[in-house]
């Protein structure tokens, strides 16, 4: 047995701000995909990945006990196909901010969820929302608070974007251009970041009406500009407003950010080789770098492992 694919993401902008209901931007990612599985001889990885999803299918059952109007599951089914040993088999990284449990979450309810919406109707904005609700509770059981947008667009595999928390709409992104100099890029930290402490940390900073300020006045101002200029297709204006955003991240969030990575972060804006900014929750896992010379952020970044994202 084996399922279909369901890929990674990336949330180009938003991070953190879509809690605070700035703008967002979230793209399918297909270098990274994940599929249900069975197998007659089971490595390790699938075991332990067996017992994730008896985790998962316990967390199900009780959600659905407790919202039954919000989604319902062939249940029987999938306790079946977990207790004889189905398992999530993906490459997706865990603790990279790329999507790994939306990937296995859009995967179940894709398999196991009685009257899904399907990419093949009308999206409307409700279907939309009543998608990342149900996703959201779902992912919770990963991440202890989740808006539901990465599980959203693995299942859709289409851009996603957040206008504000009830506000979302399948949108176009301008199309690539493989021999443009400009680029989005991952730049792997070799460290895992774990979701749940770094959300706690921001939570917390929330208290300080300092800190709110901030966000309101700059971060979500910059994450929409940001937003509207990769949209619009202006390029110039997105780097200006790209490298606004690296400062008020690297002055606002070092928690988020590796602490071996600050100087490389601060060499970015002093040289204007590439901006980086956090790529999920922070913690580890990749930062997400954006530049107008390719070649050139390599030159500067010739330790670290790049992965293009997107070229322009």
């Amino acid at each position: 047995m084996k399922g279909p694919l369901f890929y990674s993401k990336i949330l180009l902008f938003g991070e953190y701000g879509i809690i605070q209901d700035s703008k967002g931007l979230s793209i399918p990612y297909n270098f990274y995909n994940g599929a249900l599985k069975k197998e007659a001889n089971p490595s390790p990885e699938a075991i332990e990945s067996n017992g994730h999803l008896k985790r998962f299918v316990a967390y199900l059952e009780k959600l659905q006990n407790e919202q039954p109007d919000l989604v319902s599951f062939d249940l029987a089914t999938l306790q079946d196909d977990v207790a004889t040993g189905m398992f999530f088999d993906s490459s997706i990284p865990q603790g990279y901010g790329v999507g790994s449990s939306g990937a296995l979450v859009a995967a179940i309810y894709d398999k196991y969820a009685h009257d899904k919406i399907t990419v093949l109707e009308n999206l409307t904005r409700e279907k939309l929302l009543t998608l990342k609700t149900i996703f959201s509770q779902m992912e919770s059981f990963f991440h202890g608070k989740s808006s539901g947008l990465d599980p959203l667009n693995s299942y859709l595999s289409i851009p996603i974007l957040i206008n504000s928390k009830d506000n979302i709409e399948a949108t176009g992104i301008p199309t690539q251009s493989f021999d443009g100099k400009g680029a989005v890029f991952l730049l792997d930290s070799g460290i895992v970041g774990e979701t749940a402490p770094m959300v706690n940390i921001f939570m917390e900073s929330l208290k300080d009406k300092g800190f709110r300020t901030m966000l309101k006045n700059q971060f979500v101002k910059h994450t929409d500009a940001c937003v509207e200029n990769f949209l619009g297709g202006d390029m110039k204006a997105l780097f200006m407003n790209t490298k606004k955003l690296s400062k008020v991240v690297l002055s606002n969030f070092k928690p988020m950010i590796p602490e071996q990575f600050h100087g490389i972060w601060q060499k970015g804006i002093d040289t204007n080789d590439y901006y980086l900014k956090l790529c999920g929750s922070g913690g580890g896992g990749y930062m997400l770098g954006f530049t107008q010379d390719l070649e050139r952020a390599k030159a500067s970044l010739k330790d670290y492992k790049l992965e293009v994202v997107y070229q322009f």
